[in-house]
């Protein structure tokens, strides 16, 4: 499997998301239950398959490109829309909490983050969680610790490294709407239907005073590359856990409904969340 991804990584990225394409609609065909599964999502937001058909190819070409934004040298820089938010955080000499959901191609959202503003403002922290299989692991591993880019694992050391990070002014990157393990999280509203949701993204902001900045990578047609989208919070974080948690859901709606054809619409959001040993909590 290694020697695959080596090879699929040398691949130009057009043909990668003609692949990933094709991956997405066969994976949707093949699966009822994931094709169910992203039909109800999108019928939650008030689509149809109609209106977000798109992000089942979408779907294939997040797999597909992955070897090529791990493996291979860095991808052209990509235009960015709204930098001068960051430049604001930065000028303000505060940390920056960056969330994205899973839209697009959120790889890519740190990848161009760090390689624009790291050099000046030291490397971005990212959770991760290692796979299962030692070799993609180790893959994972290299990948994600790219020049400017400092990837920690979802463990109570990896957390104390990201509020050292952003109490040093630097960033962090996180997808909130990711289900965390049970009792890392809070059940609350997304898309009009509870969903466990984590807490980290608002106990990091809280405890910091870090500036909020929502992402969204857009990828453009025929393997063109990306657009990284960037913008402030509408409103400050708010100071009670609940609230807040309940203002990310409602910004991660926001970003989604900006481009719902690019949306992993067939992730699991609502599923029960898995018990885990030893919880991440950021009161250390």
């Amino acid at each position: 499997m290694p020697s695959v991804f080596r090879f699929l990584s040398a691949l130009p990225l057009r043909l990668l998301h003609a692949i990933g394409a094709l991956l997405g609609w066969v994976a949707f065909g093949a699966s009822a239950t994931y094709r169910r599964r992203f039909l109800e999502n999108a019928a939650r937001a008030g689509y149809r398959l109609r209106d977000v058909r798109a992000a089942v190819g979408h779907a294939g070409r997040m797999v597909a490109e992955a070897p090529r934004l791990w493996l291979a040298p860095a991808l052209p820089p990509c235009e960015v829309r709204g930098a001068e938010c960051v430049e604001r955080a930065w000028e303000a000499g505060r940390g920056i909490v960056f969330l994205t959901p899973h839209i697009g191609c959120f790889e890519m959202s740190v990848q161009e983050g760090a390689r624009r503003w790291a050099p000046g403002h030291g490397p971005f922290t990212i959770l991760y969680r290692p796979a299962r299989q030692p070799w993609l692991a180790r893959v994972m591993q290299t990948a994600r610790n790219r020049p400017g880019i400092h990837a920690v694992p979802t463990t109570l050391q990896g957390v104390r490294q990201m509020l050292k990070a952003l109490r040093a002014g630097r960033a962090v990157g996180l997808l909130p709407d990711q289900v965390p393990p049970q009792g890392q999280g809070l059940w609350s509203p997304f898309f009009g239907r509870d969903a466990y949701t984590m807490t980290l993204a608002a106990r990091l902001v809280q405890q910091t005073g870090a500036a909020v900045i929502l992402a969204r990578c857009e990828r453009l047609p025929s393997g063109r590359g990306y657009v990284l989208h960037l913008e402030d919070l509408p409103e400050p974080l708010a100071p009670t856990l609940d609230a807040a948690v309940r203002q990310i859901n409602q910004a991660m709606e926001h970003l989604i409904r900006q481009s719902p054809g690019q949306y992993l619409w067939g992730y699991a959001r609502y599923k029960q969340p898995r018990a885990e040993a030893h919880t991440v909590e950021t009161g250390a």
